[in-house]
């Protein structure tokens, strides 16, 4: 006996169908027979029999043990036509098989069957709106991937979400087509073409409602906006159903922070033209009454610490209510109980609200919770950094009490050793254990090693290359290793520096530094001379408190000046004095210094990147040894503070100090002068010019005629500068802290205080040849406060990918007529 049972998408739900309608016809129509039914058959296609084995054929990917799964058939039991239709309906809702059959040898069942071909790829063009990737997932989340079992409806699916997805970005006329390729071992290719269209723009935004603020007042609260001038690059007419909600909410803080309580959005309405370029929105408003807050009370579990609650609540009676000041009260409050280990304390604050008078109290409900410790810490998402690293900045400590300011200062020096994009600790209930937590420390990795070559640009150095291999995370045991080649048409470098920041377990850190710089000032018709610095330094850093570091070294550095005949005064006195031939016209002086070094650093900042709050110090002296010719020194002073006004601006504040001296009666070297003017100083000004210049004029001796003018730069021996920027995201970047612009204010200059250095008047030198007379001016500025030099400005800042951008255009306010200006400035790259 030899028969067919056969089920495929439309033969099951004719199957479904007969069964509910004609059972004796359902069996007539699912069995066939391969050929004549043999003798003995029974009417409806075979007779009930007792399966005596169960073979399975056809199947490549699916193991034979997963249809016996979901195979209602067992050997040893009766097949009937009812269990036999069963087996087909079960093995065909596993989704895994096009075609299902059931053929009947003898005593022997054969499950005959064709799988769904699985998906080989999935591709998605013409995306712009989202990346690729984000994309990717969502399919994924609707069941169509790679390696999955195809299913059109699972398609369809799919391409609903897609389009759903970019609806919510405002593109409605969004299409997806997709296209199916067959391909070899039974796969199949999916391809998902995405026209996007243009997004549907805002015509009209209406308020209904609206008695206490006006419409414009309101419009001004929101991302979304009708078209004008700007919006072609701010986007910000561009519909999106996140940016509405995200206004929404923006709306209902700006009537809270008022002193409407009882503001309301009774319903927003979005309508959109019938070509889908267009879009209406109506918000319908319901203001009520303004609200002062008149007083508060506590009540719960305070744990004696009323007096400290009431510090956190900046609200005052009589004050108009503002609901961001009572969000951040609570918070304070919930904080206050997480400094003495109430890791889960609640604070919810109930209003009581006196309509007639038009005031509100709030009622405290204190619930701290029990007080816990922190059983174990644990640190995920450090792939290359070492547990160690991450574990040694902890200041929360396991089997301790839980406390909340330690455990942000945990998170704020992780996140300041710079290795990581994001670091995030969470707390997290222990278990059945009411009395412990467990901290999370979820850390998102930043390339911390990199092989560069680059190039940039500068408006005095012109082009700049350079190449280094910078490692601040050394095979992830947070130690430094850098190695850096600069290259300039006046200005070389290479360095080599390593640090070993816990040195110690007590974190005392220890630094290495080797250099060689060569300065060439001729290349920029900066002066007739070069100076070559080659160093070799150790250092050791000492953490006394968790903020404070002090550093002590020592290092010795040569210097080699090369003075030509033509060469400014100031470093024709250098060279005679250093090499004690008062008539020498040029030359090669050798000097060294064995100098130790004493710094204090204190950084509060909250990120050593992108910081929004705190505070930068670092302040050191630098004096030679008498074990060598060079006897200076010399002090410096950085003091840099940052504040965020609101989420998106910060206010920085620099102050920048220095200055130096010759001690023993020795003169102070001329190449260690403090320079002013241009980008990191004074904007504005040419780069270094602030502190006058020294003029070299060569003639020609037989008719006096000029054969070159130099003005050389010369800064002095004390510097001042003062920095103000105001720092907020470009419009239209989405607040992308890689680009952004500022406003800054500078003033600053530099003085000479060394005696014995040039004054004003002129000096006549006979060049070695006695061909050409050298004419030189010393045109410095005019000494003390009244000296002092000011601009303001505006810029951008982008961390560009080769290398930091700075642009600024400067409009000094107080300046002197000799003064060099250089109102636009940029510089691309860094240089040492």
């Amino acid at each position: 006996m030899h028969h067919t049972l056969r089920a495929s998408v439309l033969s099951l739900a004719i199957l479904n169908a007969l069964t509910a309608i004609a059972p004796s016809a359902h069996a007539q129509g699912a069995v066939q027979g391969s050929g004549q039914p043999a003798a003995g058959a029974s009417p409806t296609g075979f007779a009930p029999f007792t399966v005596r084995d169960i073979q399975v054929e056809g199947v490549q990917r699916v193991e034979a043990g997963t249809v016996f799964n979901y195979l209602p058939v067992r050997i040893g039991q009766r097949l009937t036509e009812d269990l036999a239709a069963e087996a087909v309906k079960a093995l065909f809702a596993t989704g895994f098989f096009k075609d299902v059959r059931l053929e009947v040898k003898g005593d022997v069942l054969v499950v005959i069957l064709e799988e769904r071909p699985a998906i080989g790829a999935v591709e998605v063009t013409g995306s712009k709106e989202f990346d690729k990737d984000v994309l990717v997932k969502v399919l994924r989340d609707q069941g169509l991937a790679e390696g999955r079992i195809f299913d059109r409806s699972v398609l369809e699916r799919a391409e609903q979400e897609l389009k759903r997805q970019y609806v919510s970005r405002g593109k409605y006329s969004v299409k997806v087509i997709s296209t199916i390729t067959p391909l070899e071992r039974n796969r199949v290719g999916i391809s998902l073409a995405v026209e996007e269209g243009e997004n549907a723009r805002i015509r009209s935004i209406r308020f209904v409602g609206n008695k206490a603020y006006s419409e414009a007042d309101l419009l001004d609260q929101m991302n979304l906006h009708t078209p004008n001038w700007a919006t072609w690059w701010t986007k910000r007419d561009q519909f999106s159903r996140e940016k509405l909600l995200g206004d929404l909410e923006t709306i209902r803080s700006f009537y809270l922070d008022r002193g409407y309580l009882e503001f309301s959005i009774e319903a927003n309405q979005v309508s959109i033209t019938p070509d889908k370029e267009d879009i209406e929105i109506v918000i319908t408003i319901k203001e009520g009454e303004q609200f002062r807050f008149a007083d508060a009370s506590f009540s719960g579990n305070l744990l004696g610490r009323e007096a400290e609650l009431r510090k956190a609540l900046t609200l005052k009676p009589g004050d108009i209510f503002n609901g961001s000041k009572l969000t951040d009260a609570t918070r304070r409050m919930q904080d206050e109980y997480g400094l003495i280990g109430y890791a889960f304390a609640n604070v919810n604050a109930v209003p009581e609200v006196d309509r007639e008078k038009k005031t509100v109290k709030f009622n405290f409900m204190v619930d701290p919770g029990r007080r816990v410790y922190v059983r174990r810490i644990n640190v995920s998402g450090n792939a290359r950094t070492r547990d160690e690293v991450i574990r040694r900045e902890m200041r929360q400590f396991e089997d301790s009490w839980y406390d909340a300011s330690r455990i942000k200062e945990s998170r704020i020096r992780i996140n300041r050793l710079g290795y990581f994009k994001e670091v995030n600790i969470e707390t997290q209930p222990v278990p059945g254990l009411a009395d412990q937590v467990d901290l999370s420390v979820v850390v998102s990795e930043r390339p911390t090693g990199n092989l560069t070559f680059g190039m940039g640009f500068g408006q005095t150095e012109k082009l700049i290359l350079s190449a280094s291999v910078n490692q601040t995370n050394f095979l992830g045991t947070g130690k430094q290793l850098n190695l850096d080649i600069n290259t300039s048409r006046s200005f070389r470098t290479i360095s080599v520096a390593y640090t070993d920041p816990y040195f110690t377990q007590d974190g005392i850190s220890r630094s290495f530094d080797l250099y060689t710089r060569l300065y060439n000032a001729a290349a920029l018709g900066l002066g007739d001379y070069t100076l070559r610095s080659n160093g070799l330094g150790m250092r050791f850093g000492i953490p006394y408190t968790n903020i404070d570091r002090l550093s002590a070294g020592l290092s010795v550095e040569q210097n080699v000046l090369d003075v030509g005949p033509n060469a400014p005064a100031l470093y024709f006195d250098y060279m005679r004095q250093y090499g004690r031939d008062p008539n020498a016209n040029a030359g090669r002086v050798y000097s060294t210094g064995v100098l130790g070094r004493l710094n204090w650093l204190r950084d509060t900042r909250d990120s050593a990147f992108n910081p929004t709050e705190g505070s930068f110090i670092n302040s050191g002296v630098e004096m030679t040894l008498p074990v060598a010719n060079q006897r200076y020194a010399r002090w410096t002073y950085n003091h840099q503070i940052y504040h965020a006004l609101t989420k998106s601006i910060t206010l920085l504040v620099n102050a920048d100090l220095g200055v130096g001296s010759g001690i023993s009666g020795n003169p102070y070297p001329v190449f260690k002068n403090f320079y002013a003017g241009g980008i990191g100083t004074v904007r504005g000004f040419q780069y270094g010019s602030l502190g006058g210049y020294q003029n070299v004029t060569v003639k020609d001796a037989s008719n006096n005629s000029v054969i070159s003018s130099i003005d050389t730069p010369i800064g002095g021996q004390a510097r001042a500068i003062l920095n103000a920027e105001l720092a907020f995201p470009l419009p239209g970047t989405g607040g992308d802290r890689n680009l952004r612009t500022f406003l800054f204010a500078d003033l600053g200059q530099v003085y000479r205080t060394q005696p014995g250095t040039p004054s004003l008047g002129v000096a006549t030198i006979t060049t070695v040849n006695g061909v050409s007379t050298n004419t030189i001016t010393d045109r410095s500025v005019t000494q003390g406060v009244g000296g002092l030099r000011a601009s303001i400005g505006f810029g951008i800042t982008w961390i560009s990918p080769v290398g930091p951008l700075k642009i600024s255009f400067a409009y000094p306010v107080k300046k002197d007529s000799t003064d060099r200006l250089q109102r636009f400035q940029f510089q691309v790259g860094t240089g040492f």
